[in-house]
């Protein structure tokens, strides 16, 4: 292949309602949540391994999601200019 693609993330897990509540505080607005039961094919935990990331170009994600979730949100509103 000409590229080569990195994981780029967390190599700690994030629980969903974390993700979920730093979303609502990037946004300032709660979001309406409607649980279910795992679905098929859900996936329990992950997590990145971003191994290759660091050794090939030593870049070490190390940003809290908090942090993370509010500079993409951030972003997101000044390109579309929302």
């Amino acid at each position: 292949a000409p590229y080569k693609i990195y994981n780029i993330g967390n190599s700690h897990p994030v629980k969903l309602m974390d993700f979920i509540q730093a979303i609502e505080g990037a946004i300032g607005h709660p979001a309406e949540k409607i649980y279910l039961p795992m679905q098929p094919g859900d996936v329990y935990q992950t997590n990145a391994d971003t191994s290759a990331l660091q050794n090939e170009l030593g870049f070490k994600p190390d940003k809290p999601i908090k942090e993370g979730v509010q500079e993409t949100i951030d972003w997101y509103r000044s390109f579309y200019q929302l």
